[in-house]
């Protein structure tokens, strides 16, 4: 999976279309293998994007938890800290 795709379900205030865009683009540019398509495949490329936002959006709205929703900062800060401890300098 591609470090840079986040968790988007159950997060107060809820994944907004940017953040639904940004994983997406980051999906296809796994997938593709390409981070900037050629333009003979720019339109398919563009095409999927907008695709797998699509799918990612519901997938969103339809999932449900008892789980309180989570706190970006809160979950944010304790990335940093598993971040810094694994990278340590010993």
């Amino acid at each position: 999976m591609c470090r840079n795709i986040r968790t988007l379900h159950n997060f107060e205030p809820p994944a907004s279309h940017d953040e639904v865009g940004a994983a997406a683009l980051q999906y296809v540019r796994k997938v593709s293998g390409s981070a900037k398509p050629s333009a003979a495949n720019q339109a398919a490329f563009d095409e999927a994007v907008r695709e797998v936002a699509h799918a990612t959006q519901h997938l969103i709205e339809a999932l449900v938890t008892t789980a309180p929703p989570k706190d970006r900062e809160v979950e944010a800060a304790k990335a940093r800290a598993r971040s810094a401890e694994r990278y340590a300098r010993t």
